[in-house]
């Protein structure tokens, strides 16, 4: 079969690696002019991992594999710490911290030379019974047996099948980075939570460090011109080491991603075309679903593509396998963060502290049977 896909990010580049895996002809169109390699790292999750090793994608090596997930209140006080390492056991794979353009040059070098055309952002796009057909804006045209929409939140192939507009925003917003580490965190990630947001730190590998702080947005509001000191006085006070993480910043280190979230549609697509990732439910990057969910859209695709005789009826077969657990993951990543209004009180420093009482074995398990709930993989 031949496939188009729109777009080489993770989930179009991992997707373009299991097609071809799988013996279909896949072109990849991206309209920038290389491949996008800023931004911060990325926690794959257990199922997240397998499937990347299903696609002959080796970690080994790369960025920082994790073995503790500890939670922590706003002061500093270890609340839960879930075991990793035994869920790696029980699963078959490690979680991990990968810098996300380590990443993207892992996936795009097991690719034939030539199946990703830069430059090539699609501006027309035509669908029918007998396959798809796909003009860029500098007028080149591509044609396929099905066309997978990979472009994103700001998706043009979803506003085009589907008819709706971007990703909402939320309210929320992360400030983060990935600098040289002020210290070793280990093969631990933490988070602490509080009621005026949430601070979170891993290791990268080689030295670095991803940390977020997750706060209120308004669309309405510019952008901060000196987030350093908006985010040392919001978190004044937190403790142990978000003040040590702050001193160690300069200005430039830190980029602001506002959350944003897409219904999950019932189809995800229409005719000929399929969409995965971001492009079918743009989620907040909390709990860090967004990757590993898009990974499950890449490794059920390719198997629907390869069971489905008929390309207008994969939509149909594929919407139906992923939406539940896309949606789900979608609601967990939107709701289980606060950072205005009542639900605030949640994060208090005594209702956090409660929680402290489950058994980490008890905890670690609820932990696997989530991770389990969100993947077919696993």
């Amino acid at each position: 079969m031949r496939v188009l896909v729109a777009g080489a990010g993770i989930s179009g580049l991992a997707a373009a690696r299991g097609l071809i895996g799988a013996g279909h002809q896949v072109v990849v169109l991206e309209q920038a002019s290389q491949p996008r390699l800023q931004g911060g790292a990325i926690t794959l999750w257990h199922n997240g991992t397998a499937i990347l090793g299903d696609l002959g994608v080796d970690l080994e090596g790369t960025g920082q594999p994790l073995t503790t997930l500890c939670l922590r209140t706003a002061r500093g006080r270890r609340v839960l710490e879930f075991d990793l390492a035994a869920l790696a056991e029980r699963f078959g794979s490690a979680a991990r911290v990968v810098p996300r353009g380590s990443l993207i040059t892992l996936l795009e070098s097991g690719l034939p030379q030539g199946t990703v055309r830069f430059g090539a952002g699609d501006a027309e796009l035509w669908a029918d019974g007998d396959g798809v057909r796909v003009r860029t804006r500098a007028g080149q045209e591509y044609s396929g047996d099905v066309l997978v929409g990979a472009d994103g939140v700001h998706s043009r192939v979803r506003t085009l099948v589907l008819g709706d507009g971007p990703a909402a925003l939320t309210g929320v917003a992360t400030w983060q980075g990935l600098t040289p580490a002020p210290f070793d965190p280990g093969s631990t990630t933490t988070m602490m939570l509080g009621r005026r947001g949430d601070f979170g730190y891993m290791g990268a590998g080689d030295g670095l460090m991803q940390w977020f702080f997750d706060v209120p947005w308004s669309p309405d509001a510019p952008p901060k011109d000196k987030p350093l000191e908006m985010l040392r006085r919001r978190f004044a006070g937190w403790g142990s080491p978000v003040e040590r993480v702050l001193a160690s910043l300069g200005e430039g280190d830190a980029e602001v991603f506002p959350h944003t979230r897409h219904k999950v549609p019932r189809r995800w697509g229409g005719g000929r075309c399929v969409l995965l990732g971001d492009a079918a439910h743009g989620m907040p990057p909390v709990m860090a679903q967004g990757t590993n969910q898009a990974l499950e859209d890449v490794a059920t695709l390719v198997d629907c593509l390869g069971a489905v005789p008929d390309p207008a009826s994969v939509v149909g077969v594929y919407s139906a396998r992923r939406r539940r657990q896309a949606a789900l993951a979608s609601a967990i990543a939107t709701h289980s963060l606060a950072v205005s209004g009542p639900r605030t009180l949640l994060q208090g420093e005594y209702l956090v502290r409660m929680n402290g009482a489950i058994p980490p074995r008890l905890a670690t398990r609820g932990f696997g049977a989530l991770l389990r709930t969100l993947s077919d993989r696993i």
